[in-house]
């Protein structure tokens, strides 16, 4: 991820997710100065949580203040998620200072960490809201389409104002707002039951032996920077190592010259995917007074919300033309999207 003076912040913008965790670093001029993001298994216990804001934290002087949405809640490492809500709060107090800290609400705003527990609905799982609004303040009307390593989400804005019909994740999943599928951890299995090989439709294995990462390394698609986490064997990332791990769902091996047909089952599992993500925004569009005509495309998998727009001949406008005019920066800030816009958001907040 993209570097900055240590020296020049006057403010953090945080993502803390359940597998990932991503902060945005403006100075005092306002303008955003630089983002990181790194691997966090939250799952497997609170430290790894710990240690990655310990990282981040310590590459930014001291009492600069930070604002942060969270998806670490979902982890379940929690019993549920207002208990995800306040057991982050906490570990984001200790390694932040609660003194520094505001939590994003979506609608409600910004609250202090010391009042997460009468919040955790809001609280909860509300990056995507900051992007939103921030893309609602500056573009008049459009449809955002986040697609990160696990999910997707499908907002409309329009007017100033977010326009998603639902706010929990519970809500969101009904709408079609909220689609587990995304460009990297996806597993396979969750694409398809079935995939053309060799001129017959094989069962796929419900197993753990690829990833949507192996599907787009070999489609060429995938983005550097988009899969940070171990691969499903835990191996090496190269086409050879996506090809042989992709054919393990088909119950085949990696032969000489198999290479080619793992490419073309890579093909077919982006189409499924990208069918399934066109339905979900053919739902979500049937629900808007206006259907709109702007896709906004955000998060490591935006290559994939491009697609969406060429094929239903919509105009598009990938994030990383909207959070800075940095071109060392663009695309990092379009990847960790919700962690600058909840930095931009929370400028009111700071001194700086």
């Amino acid at each position: 991820m993209s570097g900055a003076p240590k020296g020049d912040v006057a403010r953090l913008g945080w993502d803390v997710g359940g597998a990932h965790v991503k902060v945005a670093a403006f100075g005092a001029d306002g303008r955003l100065k630089t983002v990181r993001m790194l691997p966090c298994p939250v799952w497997r216990g609170a430290e790894h949580l710990t240690a990655a804001l310990k990282v981040m934290r310590g590459e930014f002087p001291p009492n600069v203040p930070s604002a942060v949405t969270m998806t670490a809640e979902l982890a379940d490492l929690w019993p549920d998620r207002p208990a995800g809500v306040v057991g982050t709060t906490a570990l984001l107090m200790r390694e932040l200072g609660a003194s520094q800290l505001v939590l994003f609400a979506g609608p409600e705003g910004f609250v202090r960490p010391e009042e997460a527990g009468a919040h955790t609905a809001t609280i909860a799982s509300a990056n995507w809201y900051a992007t939103a609004a921030v893309l609602a303040h500056l573009i008049p009307a459009g449809l955002l389409i986040d697609i990160g390593s696990t999910t997707s989400d499908l907002i409309p804005f329009r007017d100033g104002r977010v326009g998603a019909r639902g706010f929990s994740d519970a809500e969101r999943l009904a709408n079609n707002e909220l689609i587990y599928t995304g460009a990297a951890r996806t597993p396979v299995m969750a694409l398809a039951r079935a995939a053309p090989f060799n001129g017959r439709w094989l069962p796929l294995m419900a197993e753990l032996y690829a990833t949507t990462a192996d599907v787009h390394r070999l489609t060429g698609d995938l983005p550097e920077k988009a899969d940070l986490h171990p691969a499903a064997d835990n191996g090496p990332k190269t086409i050879e190592a996506s090809a042989r791990r992709l054919l393990r769902m088909v119950g085949q091996d990696l032969t000489a010259g198999g290479e080619a047909r793992a490419v073309a089952l890579a093909r077919h599992f982006a189409g499924v995917q990208l069918h399934q993500l066109d339905g979900a925004l053919d739902c979500v569009i049937s629900g808007l007074d206006e259907p709109p005509e702007l896709i906004v495309g955000a998060g490591v998998g935006r290559f994939i919300a491009r697609k969406l727009a060429e094929r239903r001949g919509m105009a598009f406008l990938d994030l990383a033309d909207v959070l800075t005019d940095d071109p060392a920066l663009s695309s990092d800030a379009a990847d960790c999207a919700p962690a600058v816009a909840v930095g931009l958001l929370s400028a009111a907040l700071s001194p700086g």
